[in-house]
């Protein structure tokens, strides 16, 4: 009886060991394991930043708005890293990002100044996570990853011209808009 109790822990202890360890990356992962190595800049940012309170939205507007709980940004800037680690950098998020739970929702850019593509996790009516990977040749990467709970693309969309009108409050957004200067 004992012996099998033994068994079965030693069973169960080694089928974790196996499924841990063969869990790929994530961009969560990748969040944590890089946000206070050098060359990478991460914020949290509150959608408070937007100032969005004196623009009229449709219903849709104010749904999409809604839904999003939170907006994470990672940049790895390519002037304060040597060239192999940026490429190495660069290579991992691409990696993870070509795992078939992301799918793509647009793509665009070109190669000589930089290309970007919009993934999302879940269903596209019912996002729990939307990623934009953005690479500029000059500058580095950036990754935004807006999460929330049901969020539609369609809805999503419907914010640009919202956010057109927005007053963002740079302050909180720190480094980050080194990015796009």
């Amino acid at each position: 009886m004992i012996q099998s109790i033994k068994k079965s822990i030693l069973v169960l202890f080694l089928i974790t060991v196996f499924t841990s360890c063969n869990q790929e990356p994530t961009l969560q992962t990748y969040y944590v394991d890089n946000e206070l190595k050098p060359g990478f800049v991460s914020a949290d940012i509150p959608l408070s930043m937007l100032n969005v309170e004196h623009i009229e939205m449709t219903a849709d507007q104010k749904e999409a708005y809604d839904s999003v709980d939170k907006l994470n940004v990672l940049t790895y800037m390519k002037e304060d890293t040597d060239a192999t680690d940026y490429k190495l950098e660069l290579e991992k998020v691409k990696t993870i990002l070509k795992n078939p739970d992301y799918e793509e929702l647009m793509r665009g850019g070109n190669s000589t100044d930089g290309k970007f593509v919009v993934k999302f996790l879940g269903e596209v009516d019912r996002i729990d996570e939307l990623i934009i990977f953005g690479n500029a040749t000059d500058k580095g990467f950036l990754i935004a990853r807006i999460l929330g709970d049901d969020m539609s693309a369609a809805k999503l969309m419907s914010l640009r011209s919202v956010l057109e009108k927005a007053d963002i409050d740079e302050s909180q957004l720190g480094t980050i808009t080194d990015f796009f200067k």
